[in-house]
């Protein structure tokens, strides 16, 4: 028996294989459209928009419901611009010192530099931080349970939330990230996670063939 409250479920509804497969098709082709995109116009996004994809985020499954992610959408043209010094600072050293050359090597059909313009250019900017101690009610300072996991799958929620806007994404970790910590401002107990960057992609942008390279299912899943 159940000792804690509890409510019916509600949003499963009952439809037939076909439509499931359906919807689960259409869905799967719309998210295979998705691109990392590097080159972005400064056309602005609906405030509206990022909101609903924030909280779509936020509806993610997490160790102990505990929720430990934040998010920092960052306006400011002051602070990013030092996000976007101090992260090229770090990718400098990372391909002239820092990476092994078969990192680089792998990173080469990509098309990656140090270059990160688009930190500034593009409208959405977010970092996401994740916490160490919180609960399910602000304010709360509890242990958190598998916070890696739990931003992980939070994040990848947000992505295809801004995907599904037409919204092209990007994500970015430098290493270290502790500069956005400083410059977002948020506490000691608090991990920068990745940056993602999102926006309508330039006119001319364009994305590398390699990238388009997906692993086939019988590469990524079996069944037991």
């Amino acid at each position: 028996m159940r000792d804690h409250p509890s409510l019916s479920l509600t949003g499963y509804d009952d439809m037939p294989p076909d439509e499931r497969l359906a919807r689960v098709e259409a869905f799967r082709d719309r998210m295979a459209r998705r691109r990392t995109v590097r080159d972005y116009s400064d056309r602005p996004v609906d405030r509206r928009i990022v909101e609903a994809a924030l909280r779509t985020a936020g509806s993610a499954p997490s160790g102990a419901n505990h929720q430990p992610w934040f998010f920092s959408v960052i306006e400011s043209p002051e602070a990013r611009a030092r996000i976007r010094a101090a992260a090229e600072a770090e990718e400098r050293e990372f391909y002239a010192a820092k990476a092994p050359q078969e990192w680089l090597d792998a990173l080469a059909p990509l098309g990656t530099d140090p270059d990160k313009a688009f930190l500034e250019i593009a409208p959405i900017l977010i970092a996401v931080f994740a916490q160490k101690r919180g609960g399910p009610r602000p304010g709360d300072h509890k242990k958190n349970y598998y916070v890696s996991e739990s931003v992980g799958i939070a994040t990848g929620l947000l992505i295809a939330a801004l995907h599904e806007a037409g919204l092209a994404t990007l994500t970015h970790t430098p290493a270290p990230m502790s500069f956005l910590s400083e410059i977002c401002g948020r506490p000691a107990d608090e991990k920068p996670f990745l940056l993602l960057v999102a926006g309508h992609p330039a006119e001319d942008a364009t994305v590398p063939v390699a990238a388009l390279d997906k692993k086939p299912l019988d590469a990524i899943a079996a069944w037991i």
